[in-house]
């Protein structure tokens, strides 16, 4: 069956999945010049729209719209370049946020169902807050003990030790490198670290598990910082320091306090400042990245401008293109790890007592049969 559909929504496909033509001629297995002919004439043949539609990753109704929809990202975009907002996103992010929304508003129906009450520290901070009395109000609800994370055995054991914490407190936390369980879908760092969907009932906070476990762990207190603001959205935080938005360098100047205390900092300094590593000392004690510390270090008028300048220079430098392979281990101990401890339980529980139907939860969890819940409910603890 032959359709003929816009020139200009076939074209917008391919360049909103950020495809070459030659790279989406290969994925869909014919010539160049055959994909050429769609983006001129707009000729396709219903197979082949369909096809166009699942490797581009675009809802096929969408081809067969005279005009491209103006998609929009669901939640505030936060991300910068510099001191420029980010126009353009793509569609693993785009299908990562809604993932995490579906999911949220199915746990806050849960939630609510199961007579929990509302959160009372979401959307309790204001940005006129003073930083210090900020991180004070926090550690009223949320267990965080940076001498605790010093003595973790290493940063991913701390970053988990973290998570746990935040999930006790009622935090959905789920961490992936992947959109859903598509390996063929990485989730690229250089586009977002994370982002933070508000709510009272449902909190939650998504990570880019391809990122280094040091970066990560800012990531965690910033997105944290922006749900008792009770403001969400999506962040790329490319430095420590936010040039622009007033929300991101709240956010950043609470998550370093909370990372790494300045009377703590002070402290361990005295114990360090004469090794020629001392940041990477610093780093390891507060499991933190480099780039905290340096930012830490000029808060406590420990560098100069000019030394601080310098030494950040070269640490975003070291930094660049560090990341995690995100994946790979245990399926359902990985799975854990992409939904979130708490999620994951409360689907596996309620599709055990028939309370929601399998075929949903299979959605929700993104596997695909009876004994994946099982094997699941084991890894998360939720029958004995």
């Amino acid at each position: 069956m032959k359709l003929t559909l816009s020139t200009t929504c076939l074209r917008w496909a391919r360049e909103r999945a950020c495809m070459s033509l030659s790279e989406l001629a290969v994925k869909m297995n014919i010539p160049e010049e055959k994909l050429q002919a769609w983006e001129t004439v707009g000729e396709i043949s219903l197979a082949q729209a369909d096809k166009l539609a699942q490797v581009t990753h675009t809802p096929i109704g969408y081809l067969f719209l005279p005009e491209p929809p103006n998609e929009q990202l669901p939640v505030k975009d936060f991300r910068t370049v510099g001191t420029e907002s980010i126009s353009r996103f793509s569609t693993e992010l785009l299908d990562t946020v809604n993932d995490a929304l579906r999911r949220q508003n199915w746990y806050r129906d849960y939630a609510e169902s199961n007579g929990a009450a509302a959160l009372a520290y979401v959307g309790s901070l204001r940005l006129s807050d003073d930083v210090e009395e900020a991180v004070a109000h926090i550690h009223n609800f949320i267990a965080w003990d940076s001498a605790a994370r010093a003595q973790a055995a290493s940063w991913e054991k701390a970053l988990t030790q973290q998570i746990d914490d935040f999930e006790s407190a009622g935090i959905l936390v789920m961490r992936n490198g992947v959109v859903g369980n598509n390996t063929a879908r990485p989730l690229e760092v250089s586009e977002f670290r994370g982002f933070a969907l508000s709510d009272s009932f449902a909190p939650l906070i998504f990570i880019n598990n391809k990122d280094a476990k040091a970066a990560q762990m800012f990531t965690l207190a910033h997105e944290l910082v922006h749900l008792f603001l009770g403001i969400s959205g999506v962040s790329n935080l490319n430095q420590t320091f936010a040039p622009n938005d007033r929300t991101e360098q709240f956010c950043n100047k609470v998550a370093a306090e909370l990372l790494v205390p300045l009377s703590a900092l002070q402290t361990q300094w005295h114990s360090v400042q004469n090794a020629p590593n001392a940041v990477k000392q610093l780093g390891n004690h507060f499991k933190v990245s480099s780039l905290v510390i340096l930012r830490r270090l000029r808060d406590a008028d420990i560098l100069t401008s000019s030394d601080f300048q310098q030494q950040y220079a070269e640490a975003l430098t070291q930094n660049s293109g560090r990341q995690t392979s995100g994946g790979g281990g245990d399926f359902y101990r990985t799975l854990r790890t992409r939904l979130g401890r708490r999620f994951a339980s409360a689907v596996v529980e309620s599709a055990l007592e028939g309370t929601t139907l399998y075929r949903d939860a299979y959605s929700l969890l993104g596997v695909s049969n009876a004994e994946h819940i099982r094997r699941l409910a084991l890894e998360v603890e939720a029958i004995p």
